[in-house]
């Protein structure tokens, strides 16, 4: 069993480099394929691998979706020629975004965001070579439906602009892709925060703690996107057009946007804990200051009652014949005189 916080690789310490250890109970690849040609785009699902080839013109981009099957993979990194140590990373899917530049090609990773049964992150490997891409994917669901759109888009400048220009708008779905998410989390803040004020609760330590620990994985999935996105700006490589660089640029600045939202809830989140407290407090010490109230008043009647309980025989009151609605009266006056004070001077709600 996997815990919250382990990270754990499929190769026994001490193993050879390059080693491609799968995990046997990950999904088959599924393979699709877009070729790009002189401004035409052409979808493939189920490529024959025997036949495919890195194209002399235009670029390609195979998405592999489920990495259960070495020998699939292993076919692909013969193809186009991927380095076995960036191999070993994309079935090791604990690997923080990163930009490796190997000879012929960039391998990029980056942390897709997704949501199902609670917040977590993919892991998206891409291969970054002259005329090609390759994405490898845990399992089907991404992203990148946007980009497929535009693809099919005869007027759409993705087509022309080559492989370079196809990578950054992969990395771009992935970073806009935060937004939302971080969008939802604010508003659950916003509602958590009034809760806390209104209406604190024990269970709301548990939604701040849950929201928290979302915020912290995003943080570690963004962050590191900022250190691979100024390298790609810096690009010698020669992989990335000048007419790119400014897009590259511009996805950069999100990841900073990113940030700094993410760094603000992340306060927000840490002060509602305070905040809570402070609530917790103000409702207990509201409820004592009423039952303390309630006892001031009841105190002195407590001490008439005491008196007239004792067994003296020669106490003149027992024997008045008014004596007994004279202390009830008396009783309630002294209540209703302390209740009128105590609003004056705003112990009661009222103003001081």
């Amino acid at each position: 069993m996997q815990t919250k916080y382990s990270r754990r690789r499929r190769n026994k310490p001490g193993s050879p480099p390059g080693i491609l250890t799968v995990d046997p109970d990950a999904r088959a690849p599924r393979l699709t394929l877009v070729k790009l040609d002189a401004g035409s785009v052409k979808f493939h699902d189920a490529p024959d691998l025997n036949a495919l080839q890195p194209p002399e013109t235009g670029a390609i981009w195979l998405n592999v979706d489920g990495l259960g099957d070495a020998e699939t993979l292993q076919k692909i990194a013969q193809i186009f020629g991927l380095h076995p140590l960036a191999m070993e990373d994309v079935v090791n899917l604990n690997q923080r975004p990163k930009l490796d530049d190997y000879e012929g090609h960039h391998f990029i990773v980056v942390r897709m965001p997704e949501e199902n049964d609670g917040f977590r992150t993919e892991q998206v490997a891409m291969f970054l070579g002259e005329r090609f891409v390759v994405t490898f994917q845990e399992h089907q669901g991404d992203v990148f439906d946007p980009v497929r759109t535009r693809l099919k888009n005869p007027q759409s400048a993705i087509r022309g602009r080559g492989a370079g220009y196809l990578a950054y708008a992969l990395i771009d779905s992935v970073t806009d892709a935060y937004f939302p998410l971080l969008e939802a989390l604010g508003d659950r803040l916003e509602l958590l925060e009034d809760d806390v004020v209104m209406r604190p609760s024990s269970e709301q330590v548990k939604t701040i703690h849950t929201l928290k620990h979302q915020l912290m994985m995003v943080r570690g999935a963004v962050w590191p996107m900022r250190d691979l996105l100024s390298s790609l700006v810096r690009d010698d490589g020669g992989h990335f057009t000048e007419a790119t660089v400014p897009y590259l640029r511009d996805c950069q600045d999100h990841t900073f946007q990113l940030m700094d939202v993410i760094e603000t809830y992340r306060e927000i989140a840490s002060g509602l804990v305070d905040l809570h407290l402070s609530s917790q407090a103000n409702s207990t010490n509201e409820v004592m200051r009423v039952l303390t109230l309630i006892a001031t008043i009841f105190i002195p009647l407590t001490f008439v009652v005491g008196v007239y309980g004792m067994n003296f025989a020669d106490m003149p009151e027992l024997q008045w014949r008014w004596g007994y609605p004279a202390v009830m009266i008396g009783m309630a006056v002294m209540a209703v005189a302390l209740a009128v004070w105590f609003k004056r001077k705003g112990w009661l709600g009222g103003k001081r």
